[in-house]
């Protein structure tokens, strides 16, 4: 007796592409649906479509965005294909279910994955793999990284490394802000500040590398004077200016994607720390976001256990883990 093929099993396709305007018209609705957990991808996405768009260089490094689809979910493919051409939006065959990313400029260039299902992420890193590349570090949110990265090992005959475990968190609206009093004001980083502030993100990287245990600042918490001055241009920077008017603190964060804004870095330098001002400085920023309409989140190292207890305190709540993986 013959038996009928299963149409409800996933048939997982993957595309991959260079243009990040067109990924942003195809995932639109994956990023909007959790815009919190897929804050890193939409932003990052945003801003290179935006560079395109402006007529800047192309990287020499490997970029790409990368769509997973269930081509047999016929149904929902349907209804996403109906819902883009009313939107003038370009569809794809098959209901995406998740996607990822390569944009990094630094070695060894980790893909960025997003929530999918197992046999899809097993399914994007063998894509990735076919195409000659080889991921030597994944990052994104657990457990659809972890699969990728372990997939990908085993097709090259290595070993997953856990390089940082990372919280997500989000504070989920105005009500649960616990604002924090410290001598001093907020106020907006200026021109003048471009120096202090790259030397102070810079310090960042450096202490959180040490307190997750890890030899050196990561590459992606870096930022150049050019790209400061960007940041404080649009309104991205703020700095804690003590009872004496001296600058003791710095709080950043993004430009709000699908409705988002991730809040970070948050640097007070050791000899200004104890006197409440990254508690004060980020509720208030916090604050400010959740005002203008847009929910906040940010990130922790797992191993930091100073800036966990400090976000809790604020009222902030984990809502995803994430990881940075190698694969050696």
């Amino acid at each position: 007796m013959s038996t009928a093929p299963d149409r409800t099993a996933p048939t997982w396709a993957v595309t991959l592409t260079t243009d990040p305007a067109a990924f942003l018209e195809q995932a639109g609705a994956l990023l909007a649906a959790d815009p919190v957990v897929t804050s890193v991808v939409a932003t990052v996405t945003q801003r290179a479509a935006a560079e395109d768009a402006a007529g800047g260089p192309l990287p020499d490094h490997p970029r790409w965005w990368a769509l997973v689809r269930d081509e047999a979910d016929e149904a929902a493919a349907a209804a996403a294909a109906g819902a883009a051409a009313a939107a003038g939006e370009a569809g794809g065959p098959g209901a995406v279910v998740g996607a990822a990313m390569r944009t990094a400029p630094f070695e060894p260039h980790p893909a960025y994955v997003l929530p999918m299902p197992e046999a899809a992420a097993r399914a994007l890193a063998r894509s990735v793999h076919e195409r000659g590349e080889h991921l030597g570090a994944v990052n994104g949110a657990l457990p659809a990284a972890r699969v990728v990265a372990e997939e990908t090992a085993a097709l090259v005959g290595g070993e997953v490394v856990v390089e940082e475990h990372l919280r997500l968190w989000e504070l989920p609206g105005l009500d649960a802000v616990v604002d924090h009093d410290a001598p001093g004001r907020l106020r907006p980083a200026t021109p003048a500040d471009v120096a202090t502030c790259v030397a102070w993100w810079t310090a960042f990287a450096v202490d959180a590398a040490e307190q997750g245990g890890r030899d050196g600042a990561h590459p992606m918490d870096l930022e150049t004077e050019e790209g400061m001055a960007r940041r404080i241009e649009r309104g991205l920077v703020w700095l804690w200016e003590s009872a004496q008017g001296e600058v003791v603190h710095l709080t950043a964060h993004t430009e709000a994607a699908y409705g988002v804004v991730r809040v970070g870095p948050v640097y007070t330098p050791r000899e200004h720390r104890g006197h409440g001002y990254a508690s004060a400085a980020v509720a208030q920023v916090t604050r400010r976001v959740l005002e203008a309409g847009d929910r906040a989140c940010l990130f922790t190292d797992q191993a930091n256990p100073t800036s966990n207890k400090i976000y809790a305190a604020i009222g902030y709540r984990v809502v995803a883990e994430t990881a940075n993986l190698l694969v050696r």
